[in-house]
């Protein structure tokens, strides 16, 4: 199975895995499963970690590549057919990184982990309790 985790999942999967229900924990943990992270949240984390509204205990860099490692997390890249999707996405949210998530989700026909209950609004298959 292949999920792609919100910007939120991943950071609690790897920080605080208590705010994480079972079955996220269950599913993530699972060595059958590929855990994806967008590229537009690892921009996501840079910008509010700059801005000042993201603390981290180690640079960007090293918290990606550590997750790689120790979780064989997988990187997904923005492909042109991912921008497409947004043209016929409803308005539901207003994030622009979130609606990308959405895009790569439905584009993939993959899972979002994700407790966003705005995110359920879409036609995708929602991870969370």
């Amino acid at each position: 199975m292949r999920v792609l985790l919100d910007t939120h999942a991943f950071r609690w999967l790897n920080n605080e895995p208590e705010k994480c229900p079972g079955n996220v924990l269950d599913i993530c943990q699972n060595p059958q499963t590929t855990l994806l992270l967008s590229l537009a949240s690892v921009w996501e984390i840079q910008v509010k970690y700059q801005l000042g509204k993201l603390p981290l205990q180690v640079p960007v860099r090293e918290l990606i590549e550590t997750s790689q490692f120790e979780y064989g997390l997988q990187l997904l890249s923005i492909q042109p057919r991912h921008v497409y999707v947004l043209e016929n996405l409803p308005d539901h949210h207003r994030d622009p990184f979130d609606r990308l998530l959405i895009a790569q989700a439905l584009s993939e026909e993959i899972p979002l982990v994700t407790a966003d209950r705005n995110i359920s609004r879409y036609p995708l298959k929602v991870v969370w309790g």
